[in-house]
């Protein structure tokens, strides 16, 4: 399973039009967009699951492409270092 990083989408993109964009490419596990922790407006990135043939097909297919208007950024996720972690690296 790959977990793949999708920015600059536009504010208005939601999870059914991410997922329908992706599901061209196979199967969807999971969309999530994400949104401020305060304001709960969308920060305009987000993630898609995929098994790892058809995260690579929507890659080479979607990076660059418009979408609702902005040009997409989709790559391999790069994986998250949990806070403590990060914390003490930057100590």
């Amino acid at each position: 399973m790959e977990s793949i990083f999708v920015g600059n989408l536009a504010f208005r993109a939601s999870n059914n039009a991410v997922r329908e964009l992706f599901e061209k490419y196979g199967e969807v596990h999971a969309v999530r967009l994400m949104t401020d922790r305060v304001t709960r407006k969308p920060r305009g990135f987000g993630f898609v699951e995929m098994n790892h043939r058809d995260a690579m097909k929507a890659i080479n297919a979607l990076h660059g492409e418009d979408f609702q208007g902005r040009e997409l950024k989709v790559n391999i996720a790069n994986e998250r270092k949990p806070r403590e972690e990060m914390h003490t690296a930057n100590s």
